[in-house]
C-alpha cells in the first residue's frame, strides 16, 4: 500500500519527485497549473494523459468534474508513475462540481486517495517476475486549503480520517481480488474458509466453518447435491463482527462455487474459462465484514460463504433429480449449471435462521445479466422498492454501477414444475437474471420479503481487461457498495 501523506504546505512549494494534476473539464487555466505554454506546444488539450518528463509533472484529464472520475484519474496517475523512477509524488486539493456541495472537497478527496491506493494493485502471484516499482508514498498539500475556504490544520483531521477509510476500503477490495483471482487449483473450499478463519482470528471475529456433515444435519439437500461429485468437501463459513452496542443486525450472504464446471450440463472450454470468479459473492462478503470490523461501524454483520464446487463424476446430481431444500421445499433439477442458486437457497434459510434486520446476497448468478446490463453493472432484486432504491443509491455513491431489475408474476410462473415445488431454471432463455432472482425469492420466508435484497455481481465480478479503477481479472465487485450500504443504513438508523 501507498503511503499518503499530508503537509501543511502550498503545491507548488511542496517537494516531491514528481507532480499530479489533473486537467478537469479541459481547464489549461487552473491554478495547479504552471506551464500552459509547454502544454500548448505538445497539443495536449486535457484529455487522456501527457507526462512532461522535463518538469516531471503528470497531466491526467478528468472529463467531467465528477467524484468517480477523480478515483479513475488517480489510479491512472499512479499506474504510470509506477513504471518511472520516482520514489514520491504529490497531489493537490479538488472540489468535484457534481457531487453534495458541503462534502465536495472531503468526497473527492476521499476518491483521490483510494484511486492512488487501486493504481498500486497487480496480481503476480504465479509470475516469476514481479512488476517493480519505487513508488512509495504520495504527499498532499493541505497549504492552498484556504482557496476552498477551509483551515488548512482543520481540514488535516478531516482528510485523515478520509485516507483511513480509503485504505480500508481498498485493502478489503484487494483481498477479495486476491481471493478470486487465486486459480481453482488452490483455492478450493477448505482453502478459502482457512483464509476466513485466519482473518477472523486475526481481527478479532468469530468464525465457524461447517462440513458435509452439519449440511445432512440440516437438511440442506439443495447445497449438497451441488458438490456431491468434487474431491474437496463443502464449507459452510459464518464469519460474526458482533460490536457491544449494535443498531442493526445484517446479514450477508455470498456464493462460493470455487469453480463450476456446470456439471452434467457441462458448459463448453470457453466459458469454463474465469469459472474460479464463481465464487466472487463469497469472497465479497468476507472481505465485507473485516472491512465494517475494521470501521468499527455500530452493527452486527454476519457473513454467510456458500463454498462449493460443481464437478462431474459417477455420483454428480443429474437433470432429472429433485432435490428437498432446507426451507422442505423440492426441486426439479432441470439444469445442473444453474447450481449457484441451489447453494444460495439453503444459505438463504441458514441466514432466515439468524432473525436479521436485513439479508444482502451478492451472487455471480447469472450470464443474462451480463446481457442485459454489461460487463460493468450489477443487478438489483428484491421485493421492496424502498430498500432496493436505498441499496442503488449507496452503491453508485461507492462508484460501483448497478441497476434494478423488476420481479414480475408472468416469469414465476415459467419456474413452476409438473415434478416438484419449483424448477431450477426456466425452459425459455429470455429473463434469466430475474428467474433467477424468483427462485431466490421462493426460499424467503414471508416475514423477511422486504428485509432481503439480491444483487446480482456476474458482470463486474470478473473482467478480462482493464477498466476503471481495475485490473484485468477480479474487481472485487460488491465490497465497496456493500460497505457503503451499511454506513449509509446506520446513518438513517
Amino acid at each position: 500500500m501507498l503511503k499518503l501523506k499530508l503537509e501543511e504546505t502550498c503545491f507548488k512549494a511542496l517537494e516531491a519527485d514528481v507532480a499530479v494534476v489533473f486537467v478537469v473539464e479541459k481547464d489549461l487555466k487552473s491554478s495547479w497549473i504552471h506551464n500552459e505554454r509547454q502544454l500548448e506546444t505538445f497539443n495536449y488539450e486535457g484529455e487522456g494523459m501527457f507526462v512532461d518528463q522535463h518538469h516531471k509533472v503528470v497531466y491526467v484529464g478528468v472529463p467531467k468534474s465528477d467524484v468517480h472520475l477523480f478515483r479513475e484519474a488517480a489510479c491512472q496517475a499512479v499506474r504510470a508513475i509506477k513504471k518511472m523512477h520516482f520514489k514520491s509524488a504529490k497531489v493537490g486539493l479538488y472540489a468535484a462540481k457534481h457531487s453534495v456541495e458541503q462534502y465536495a472537497l472531503s468526497e473527492t478527496m476521499l476518491a483521490i486517495f483510494t484511486g492512488l491506493q487501486f493504481g498500486m494493485y497487480e496480481y503476480e502471484t504465479y509470475k516469476e517476475k514481479k512488476t517493480k516499482t519505487h513508488l512509495k508514498e504520495v504527499l498532499v498539500a493541505l497549504g492552498d486549503a484556504k482557496e476552498f475556504a477551509e483551515e488548512p490544520h482543520t481540514l488535516k483531521g478531516v482528510l485523515e480520517k478520509k485516507i483511513h477509510k480509503a485504505r480500508i476500503l481498498v485493502e478489503h477490495v484487494n483481498l477479495a481480488r486476491d481471493l478470486v483471482n487465486t486459480p481453482p487449483n488452490v483455492a478450493s473450499a477448505p482453502y478459502v474458509a482457512k483464509i476466513a478463519q485466519d482473518l477472523a482470528e486475526k481481527n478479532g471475529l468469530d468464525c465457524f466453518v461447517h462440513g458435509e456433515d452439519y449440511l445432512k444435519e440440516k437438511k440442506m439437500g439443495a447445497y449438497l447435491a451441488v458438490n456431491q461429485a468434487s474431491a474437496n468437501p463443502p464449507q459452510l463459513v459464518h464469519v460474526i463482527y458482533k460490536p457491544k452496542h449494535a443498531k442493526k443486525k445484517i446479514v450477508l450472504v455470498g456464493k462460493g462455487l470455487t469453480y463450476d464446471c456446470g456439471g452434467l450440463s457441462i458448459k463448453t472450454s470457453e466459458y469454463m474459462i474465469t469459472m474460479k470468479a464463481d465464487k466472487g459473492g463469497a469472497c465479497a462478503v468476507l472481505a465485507v465484514v473485516n472491512a465494517l470490523a475494521h470501521l468499527g461501524v455500530e452493527a452486527e454483520v454476519h457473513a454467510v460463504l456458500g463454498l462449493a464446487e460443481n464437478m462431474i463424476a459417477g455420483n454428480s446430481y443429474r437433470p432429472d433429480d429433485i432435490l428437498i431444500s432446507k426451507e422442505g421445499k423440492s426441486i426439479e433439477v432441470r439444469n445442473t449449471d444453474a447450481e449457484g442458486r441451489l447453494v444460495l437457497a439453503d444459505c438463504l434459510s441458514f441466514a432466515q435462521d439468524l432473525e436479521p434486520d436485513l439479508i444482502v446476497d451478492f451472487a455471480t448468478l447469472t450470464g443474462a445479466c451480463v446481457v442485459g446490463l454489461g460487463s460493468y453493472t450489477s443487478g438489483i432484486m428484491g421485493n421492496n422498492e424502498e430498500l432496493k432504491n436505498q441499496f442503488e443509491k449507496s452503491a453508485l455513491k461507492s462508484g460501483e454501477l448497478v441497476a434494478k431489475l423488476p420481479f414480475n408474476r408472468h416469469l414465476r410462473k415459467l419456474l413452476d414444475s409438473k415434478m416438484a415445488d419449483i424448477s431450477n431454471i426456466t425452459p425459455v432463455r429470455y429473463g434469466g437474471a430475474l428467474t433467477a432472482g424468483l427462485f431466490l425469492n421462493e426460499f424467503i420466508r414471508e416475514a423477511y420479503k422486504d428485509k432481503w435484497l439480491h444483487i446480482d455481481i456476474a458482470g463486474p465480478a470478473y473482467v478480462e481487461k482493464d477498466w476503471d479503477v481495475n485490473t484485468p481479472g477480479a474487481s472485487g465487485a460488491g465490497v465497496r457498495m456493500c460497505v457503503q450500504f451499511v454506513l449509509d443504513v446506520l446513518a438513517k438508523s
